[in-house]
């Protein structure tokens, strides 16, 4: 056969297909073609007539064959991630990635989360020689860790730039320039913004680039603005070991997941923090054991959608298995299958340590499945407090805000839950004023107040933010006030609710876990029960619960037991101080009390508040926290 007849051959194939181009490669080649001798092949006297022919088969007798294409074509060998290789970019040098001492301050906005990514940034720049300073004044470097849930929260750190922009005019003329970092969340929405109208920033960097600061500190040292806000669909930060931020601390967070798939039609957390991903479980347990060796007593697990954690990093638990919802709830994007679950997680956290409280926050009502709901019951060091976010007491509402579940589920869940756990605490969220939210609608938000009864809320009116669906789907059409209006009704509405349901704690003794001096009083301490209610009590001396003999007095850290005499703050008295945080009657008797105090909170998404007794001033974009103290 002549070669050009092979090469029509071959094309002829090629419109089948490939896997009848390969099969007449590898079977059906002639055998003229090869170096293989047959006696099929064409005559001497035809291959001396085409001198072609001779030159074109010894170069297919020695050229590559089908298999060398296919290792020529095999996937590469994984590189290893940027946590193993730390060498610099081509135009830094290793000593101008290094803090040499220089002096970071750090403000922290918002979330739990943010407070452990404000851990997670300080913790990879200490490792590059940078020193930590509380003193404004001092700092070489100034870094505010930011919030975009809602655009007062954002409206704050503008203030807080034009804040310091005098500061850093100052200390232009001086030797050592002051610069300026926004990092998380706003970093990510408004980094064009931030860049453009505040030319005093030097650098941003979103919640996936942490990594990455002792780079852009180093380009910022030349002058220039420098930015990295890519989000990741794998970091967890999970070889980066937090370091905490207030020594004196007796609790911590611990961040088992990073970003969100949820996709609520008013949410922009998928947009500023990612897809959602898990930590591998051997690396929250490791840190979980390093926090109890330090002594802390409570650890709070952290995630946007925390008990949705899947890590799939153990490939012997990746058989697909069915994924558990509550019932009568769904989700907006397909679910994952295999991994370990967040039932493993808490459970494998929970054995750590037996005399440490384990709390988590902020969950999805979707994902409680009863061995959830078992292991909180049965376990006495997980705290009997669940916050189940509502949004809403519309089903209509439910739907347009995307939450894949309705009124009536919601409610069943409820039930579910104290059935299963009793005397649990619950805390939930509220919007006021979603995108066509009518007055209707709005009753059956404060009929759901008044039906569970929450112990803690957290109220606020309804913000719009840019990238949601609402924002391109919907319409802000509440006015101003009536937001306000509303917020200020359910607000009234919780109040009346949470009072009932605290009553419960009446006539109980409760174990309290010592934070601190009271704020309110030199004389009195501070702490939390089980429920996450602040309790405030006096001062005193009390008996050792290891020698009945011993008098004591609380300290940051101990467990206490408190009696209330009269539900006023300061006439609690302790009774007791314990090394174990499980609640065991000292006596027979119980104490009777008076029904607790009722405190407002009024705060922003900041790291500290302030509180305002029975009083109510509620701005646009504020949180309502209503506890029992």
């Amino acid at each position: 056969m002549h070669p050009f007849q092979c090469v029509l051959r071959a094309r002829r194939c090629l419109r089948r297909g490939p896997l009848a181009s390969v099969s007449w490669l590898l079977l059906r080649t002639c055998r003229a073609h090869s170096s293989v001798p047959s006696s099929a092949c064409p005559s001497p006297q035809r291959q001396q007539e085409d001198g072609v022919w001779k030159d074109f088969s010894s170069r297919l007798a020695t050229g590559p064959t089908f298999q060398d294409f296919l290792r020529s074509a095999s996937v590469p060998p994984e590189q290893p991630s940027s946590s193993e290789v730390e060498d610099p970019p081509p135009y830094l040098t290793v000593d101008e990635l290094l803090g040499r001492q220089r002096r970071v301050y750090l403000e922290t906005y918002g979330c739990q989360m943010n407070v452990n990514d404000t851990e997670i940034a300080w913790s990879i720049l200490q490792k590059s020689g940078y020193l930590r300073t509380s003193n404004l004044q001092e700092a070489d470097v100034i870094l505010l860790v930011t919030c975009s849930i809602r655009e007062k929260a954002e409206q704050t750190i503008w203030n807080r730039l034009h804040q310091l922009k005098s500061l850093k005019s100052k200390r232009l003329r001086s030797r050592v320039p002051l610069r300026i970092g926004i990092l998380g969340c706003m970093a990510e929405r408004l980094k064009e913004e931030i860049l453009n109208r505040e030319k005093m920033v030097d650098i941003l960097a979103g919640p996936d680039a942490y990594r990455d600061l002792p780079r852009l500190l180093a380009v910022a040292e030349s002058g220039q603005q420098a930015a990295n806000v890519l989000l990741s669909l794998d970091e967890t930060y999970a070889d980066v070991m937090p370091v905490q931020t207030s020594p004196s601390a007796t609790s911590a967070f611990v961040s088992i997941m990073r970003g969100c798939d949820n996709m609520c039609s008013y949410c922009i957390v998928p947009f500023t923090r990612g897809r959602e991903r898990s930590r591998p479980v051997a690396s929250i347990l490791e840190e979980v054991r390093k926090l109890s060796e330090q002594g802390l007593k409570e650890v709070t697990l952290l995630g946007q959608n925390v008990n949705s954690f899947r890590d799939n990093s153990e490939v012997q638990f990746n058989n697909a298995v069915s994924t558990n919802l509550s019932r009568g709830f769904s989700t907006n994007y397909k679910a994952k299958q295999g991994g370990l679950r967040f039932a493993h997680l808490l459970d494998q956290v929970s054995r750590i340590d037996p005399e440490m409280r384990i709390r988590f926050t902020s969950p999805h009502p979707k994902d409680f499945p009863d061995e959830v709901l078992q292991l909180i019951r049965e376990r006495d060091n997980i705290c009997k407090q669940i916050h189940l976010p509502a949004q809403s007491g519309s089903s209509r509402v439910l739907e347009a805000m995307r939450r894949g579940y309705s009124r009536e589920a919601y409610v069943e869940l409820i039930h579910h839950i104290r059935e299963s756990i009793p005397g649990v605490s619950l805390s939930s969220d509220f919007i006021a004023g979603f995108c066509g939210e009518t007055e209707e609608d709005h009753l059956q938000t404060v009929s759901l107040l008044r039906e569970v009864q929450y112990n803690i809320g957290f109220l606020f009116a309804y913000s719009m933010r840019q990238k949601t669906r609402a924002y391109h789907r919907l319409k802000d059409d509440i006015p101003e006030e009536v937001k306000l209006r509303r917020l200020e009704e359910l607000i009234t509405v919780f109040r009346e609710e949470a009072t009932k349901a605290n009553k419960s704690f009446v006539g109980c003794t409760q174990l309290v876990l010592v934070e601190g001096p009271s704020k309110r009083s030199a004389a009195d301490l501070c702490g939390r029960n089980d429920g996450n209610l602040k309790v405030i009590f006096a001062d005193a001396e009390m008996e050792d619960a290891t020698d009945s003999g011993l008098r004591v007095r609380a300290q940051p850290g101990d467990y206490v037991l408190v009696k209330d005499c009269r539900g006023v703050v300061g006439e609690r008295s302790p009774l007791q101080r314990r090394k174990h945080c499980r609640l065991q009657p000292i006596s027979p008797e119980t104490v009777p009390l008076s029904p607790p105090d009722l405190r407002f909170s009024k705060r922003s998404y900041m790291s500290s508040f302030s509180s305002e007794f029975l009083h109510l001033n509620v701005a646009s974009g504020d949180v309502a926290v209503f506890e029992f103290c």
